[in-house]
């Protein structure tokens, strides 16, 4: 299993947290040192959707200007955004066996599928 993230990120913390609380093994993909490739990308985009992938909350979304934002309005315009700017990619990501299995942190879904 790889969780993708970056370290420095709280949701990133909490999954990591859990993940070690409850013995799960995994590998952490650093994307900020790492990068993420455009397949990478098309296959989140493809599992959860490019408007789930693409972080709107976070801190570089919110530094583009309304006309910016707007003007990503595809999936392939969200991934060119993307490969740049991988801290606008929501996190974690998780996959086992190069599936795409979860994306973000909640408890109970985590449980769901991890347990």
């Amino acid at each position: 299993m790889v969780v993708y993230g970056i370290p420095n990120c709280n949701t990133v913390k909490k999954a990591l947290d859990w993940l070690k609380e409850n013995h799960i093994d995994f590998e952490f993909h650093d994307f900020k040192k790492k990068g993420v490739t455009i397949e990478k990308l098309n296959h989140w985009c493809n599992v959860f959707g490019w408007e789930t992938v693409l972080n709107r909350k976070g801190l570089t979304w919110k530094k583009l200007s309304k006309e910016e934002q707007i003007a990503i309005d595809s999936q392939e315009k969200a991934i060119a955004y993307l490969i740049n700017n991988t801290s606008a990619i929501k996190r974690p990501i998780i996959e086992n066996d190069n599936q795409a299995i979860l994306i973000s942190f909640q408890e109970s879904r985590y449980i769901e599928t991890l347990a």
